[in-house]
């Protein structure tokens, strides 16, 4: 395959016929692929042949009839004894997924309710815990300060721009009048000239 030369289409090539060699190289990789596929299916054939004839060519020691039809005769009537059964093909059912928002089953059971006393009991050691050890814990054995006034409430300061006139954007500066005479001068300009001489060079184009 290596010898096949690619040449562009309406190309001349002055050295030789690149047409005729690439023939001839695919033509000598065709006929290897035919006596290749020849040779396969001749062995193939020659086995098929060979496992043919060797059982015609039992024959029984007491009667001397052929034990060639009588061994398939067998495979056949073994092969109509096997238990053979239909598979059922249904349809792909649709995939359930349980949510537990809407499969009130799926959900945790409530917890019991503790008892009035229990919740009377955990009351007592929770203010135990709260007035008396943890005070004592958090401050080493020393003596617990006074606590002092907490902080008043204040209110929330939001700036708001449509309240707080220092937040809005500064006016700006007008123009004088020597800047705004020559942007006068600009506008006449474009309007009575520029203007109609665009509008009729665009209607010429079109």
């Amino acid at each position: 395959m290596s010898d096949i030369q690619y040449a562009s289409p309406g190309y001349l090539s002055p050295v030789g016929d690149y047409s005729l060699r690439n023939t001839q190289a695919l033509g000598g990789v065709s006929h290897l692929w035919q006596d290749f596929f020849a040779q396969a299916l001749a062995e193939q054939m020659g086995d098929a042949s060979e496992a043919a004839v060797a059982p015609a060519g039992k024959v029984d020691r007491h009667t001397g009839e052929p034990l060639g039809g009588s061994e398939v005769l067998a495979q056949i009537i073994s092969q109509r004894l096997c238990d053979v059964q239909d598979t059922e093909l249904r349809p792909p059912e649709p995939l359930f997924l349980p949510i537990a928002e809407f499969e009130m089953e799926l959900l945790d059971k409530p917890a019991v309710p503790f008892e009035p006393a229990e919740i009377i009991a955990q009351q007592k050691q929770l203010d135990f815990e709260s007035g008396w050890v943890r005070p004592l814990a958090l401050n080493a054995g020393q003596p617990v300060a006074e606590p002092g006034p907490a902080p008043a409430p204040r209110p929330l300061h939001l700036p708001i721009a449509e309240f707080e006139m220092d937040l809005l954007d500064k006016k700006p500066e007008p123009f004088d009048a020597a800047t705004l005479r020559e942007q006068q001068e600009h506008l006449d300009f474009d309007i009575s000239w520029t203007r109609p001489v665009v509008l009729q060079n665009v209607r010429l184009a079109a």
